[in-house]
């Protein structure tokens, strides 16, 4: 069903900052947001997608731009039609990019000989080997494409049931995965964790999975008793955590529980465990492929339908993390 507002990004950037206009462009497609009459990119409304222009609308203005974010509502029915139909159309065209990639490597797969079937030698032994590898990675590939654009299918496409049938024919093909090799990044000088004891560290209301899980690393790894305040912006010397100012919150290819991680030089492996997971909701990615992402994505959502208070959302999110953290002792 369309919703009763869509929410609009306008910006422009400098002419010579081709590079940020390029990832700004990523974004917005990573993101599902269409463009209307070449003006303004389109969201439907959610806290969600707010929260994705809004941190846009940030990177924007640190790259020497100008950018706002406006809500607007369709005057007439045939308007909101038309913008459902711009959604639709654009969703259309990546699946069907995806399908035809998917069907080219069933096709592939279906005619991979058998290690049983045939005797292999040589070079074809050599070409056995490879396609062992390269196809798996393929499938990784193709199956990350089809949940990426399973969640910003708003106004769910005909052809998306294809694609889900075709990835699971995939599947059943595929004799085993291959887990994503994770990349260490940094986001400044490592912090002294003494020089941030007894501090109010303030948010944005309605916390998610990045706040959720921020929370948790500040009270176990920085200040077991750090106090937590909600507000728009932060005031006097309260340190703000995942908002668009202040040194925590996302800093390039980082979500602010990384960036938190990176700040600090936390090395524990269930910290780890839980960055890679947080990053792939946060950011919208399947970059680890984490088996545990989807349930805990999920259980986020709950929470945040359960609990209007967000003291006690806050504070049920971080039960939740130690609790997962714990499975990873």
């Amino acid at each position: 069903m369309p919703p009763d507002a869509w929410l609009l990004l306008i910006y422009q950037l400098p002419s010579k900052q081709s590079p940020a206009r390029v990832k700004v462009w990523r974004r917005l497609q990573r993101i599902g947001a269409v463009l209307l009459k070449n003006s303004a990119w389109a969201m439907p409304e959610s806290d969600e997608a707010r929260e994705d222009l809004e941190w846009l609308k940030a990177e924007i203005v640190a790259s020497g731009g100008e950018a706002m974010v406006l809500v607007g509502h369709a005057p007439q029915q045939a308007t909101q039609d038309e913008i459902v139909a711009a959604f639709r159309d654009a969703r259309a065209q990546d699946l069907q990019a995806l399908r035809k990639d998917a069907s080219e490597l069933l096709e592939r797969w279906s005619r991979r000989p058998s290690r049983r079937s045939a005797r292999v030698t040589g070079r074809a032994k050599a070409d056995l080997q490879s396609a062992g590898r390269a196809l798996p990675q393929a499938l990784r590939r193709i199956r990350e494409r089809a949940r990426e654009l399973d969640a910003i299918d708003f106004f769910r496409s005909p052809s998306s049931d294809e694609v889900a049938q075709l990835v699971a024919q995939l599947e059943r093909h595929a004799r085993r995965g291959q887990a994503m090799k994770t990349t260490t990044e940094t986001a400044g000088a490592t912090l002294a964790v003494k020089d941030f004891k007894k501090k109010v560290w303030v948010t944005r209301p309605r916390p998610g999975v990045d706040r959720m899980a921020s929370a948790w690393l500040i009270r176990r790894a920085i200040d077991p008793n750090a106090t937590f305040v909600f507000r728009a912006k932060p005031r006097g010397s309260e340190i703000p955590f995942d908002m668009y100012t202040g040194d925590f919150g996302h800093h390039g290819e980082l979500c602010t529980f990384e960036t938190l991680a990176a700040r600090f030089a936390l090395r524990d492996p269930a910290v780890a465990s839980i960055a890679q997971i947080v990053h792939d909701l946060d950011m919208k990615e399947a970059r680890y492929n984490r088996p545990e992402a989807p349930a805990v994505g999920r259980l986020v959502e709950g929470l945040r339908q359960m609990h209007k208070d967000d003291d006690a959302l806050l504070e049920q999110g971080m039960a939740m993390f130690e609790a997962l953290s714990r499975s990873f002792a």
